[in-house]
């Protein structure tokens, strides 16, 4: 029921915010050199690796992929997770983006691929899972998601385990209706910024 419910709401998603992403798509084109989509590889459930989709908000030159440093953790109780990408500096209309969450529309794409799910624990990039502590793995029992508990609980004003500790209560508790609560909670998340960096 729940990859019927991520399918039918990605694909009509998609559908009604198609002339938005087509202007997002042409600006960020427009604005500075580089692609339109920024690629990265994240980890998805069962630890299997995929490509996500995002417009991209950072400056890039030719030869120049976007990137994640993730620097060796050693307190996840004290980690908070670096937004910017190896230090680049975000377009004018990458600030924005960012801000309100619309870079991660194109995860929708990943949605109908079945990469991810509406709502899970984000994705996240391979350098920091390899660190994960052992029960930190369990996040991967279910599809990433565009949105999430610790989402809508704090975003980047957690330090990480306290967002691992979001992560892990909906592996154990998630639902139907739980999946409806938290996509409520999201837009009112977004709009206040709350836990932006």
């Amino acid at each position: 029921m729940k990859r019927a419910f991520d399918i039918v709401f990605a694909a009509v998603a998609l559908l009604v915010f198609s002339p938005l992403l087509a202007v997002i798509a042409i600006i960020v084109r427009l604005e500075s050199h580089g692609p339109v989509f920024f690629r990265q590889r994240r980890v998805g459930m069962g630890e299997k690796p995929f490509q996500v989709l995002k417009f991209r908000t950072m400056r890039s030159t030719p030869g120049d992929e976007d990137s994640t440093p993730v620097p060796d953790v050693s307190d996840f109780s004290e980690y908070v997770f670096d937004p910017l990408y190896g230090g680049k500096e975000y377009t004018r209309i990458g600030h924005f983006l960012r801000t309100t969450s619309l870079d991660e529309l194109p995860n929708l794409i990943n949605v109908l691929r079945g990469d991810m799910s509406i709502v899970g624990p984000r994705p996240e990039v391979p350098e920091l899972v390899e660190q994960y502590l052992p029960d930190y793995r369990r996040r991967h029992d279910v599809r990433p998601g565009i949105t999430g508990l610790s989402q809508v609980s704090g975003r980047g004003s957690l330090t990480y385990e306290q967002t691992m500790l979001y992560d892990l209560q909906y592996v154990d508790e998630h639902s139907p209706f739980r999946d409806l609560i938290i996509l409520a909670k999201t837009v009112p998340a977004v709009l206040s910024r709350k836990g932006v960096q």
